[in-house]
């Protein structure tokens, strides 16, 4: 599959009668986009959806509710009191357990192969590990980012502080720093207040936001990136 990169802003282009089966988009914004007349069989949609039609349907409820259906301990991270918010952190705990078993049981040449273009298990934790940094160590704490972590590559040319992308980690070590941001998070649950969840901080590329959406944001890539994980773990394992 012959691969198109580059800064180029195709917005506003229209595309007529142009064959896209099988192409792959990545990291592309495709807001306010508008598809008619398209063959659209055994596509594969993911990313933030809000406001989405098809055929005159919104999807974005639609979908929510499907995966609060298939994965009922998602309804749980999202949590408006303190008490919620330690239930929240111990369903991610909790869902993660056998993601980490899993990978455990598999050689470590494995845990570092990417499926599909996609991230390795190694370089998921260290998103994870930048994402909890980004939204919790950084602007809740008050201390750096660890220079392990991994930024999504629509974020990689803002200047975070002490990142080194070409760091090349064992499993060990990429598991050592997430235990040690999980233990650092669980340790702020047991002790935030309601009134500190509603209290602004400063998110680096990302503004002013109160300390309970960013808490959010800790448990909704916690999901996602699990879901991830095992996805690529399944195909590793049968391969």
């Amino acid at each position: 599959m012959a691969t198109y990169s580059g800064p180029d802003d195709l917005s506003g282009t229209e595309f007529i009668e142009t064959n896209f089966a099988d192409s792959v988009f990545r990291e592309v914004d495709l807001s306010g986009v508008r598809i008619r007349g398209a063959l659209l069989n055994g596509a594969d949609l993911d990313g933030v959806i809000d406001g989405l039609r098809v055929n005159g349907v919104e999807v974005a409820p639609l979908v929510e509710a499907e995966l609060d259906r298939l994965h009922p301990e998602r309804t749980r991270l999202r949590p408006s009191t303190p008490d919620g918010m330690r239930i929240a952190w111990e369903t991610v705990e909790a869902f993660w357990a056998p993601t980490m078993a899993r990978a455990g049981s598999m050689p470590e040449q494995d845990v570092h192969r990417s499926v599909d273009g996609e991230w390795s298990f190694v370089q998921t934790l260290r998103h994870l590990v930048f994402a909890m940094d980004k939204w919790f160590t950084a602007p809740i704490l008050g201390e750096g980012f660890h220079p392990i972590g991994l930024p999504n590559s629509g974020s990689v040319d803002f200047p975070w502080p002490d990142l080194v992308y070409d760091l090349q980690p064992s499993v060990s070590e990429a598991l050592a720093v997430r235990a040690d941001r999980a233990t650092r998070f669980r340790d702020y649950l047991t002790t935030v207040g309601t009134t500190d969840l509603t209290r602004p901080v400063d998110v680096l590329e990302n503004g002013t936001n109160p300390i309970q959406e960013c808490l959010y944001t800790v448990f909704e890539e916690e999901f996602w990136h699990d879901r991830y994980a095992r996805r690529d773990l399944e195909q590793l394992a049968v391969a």
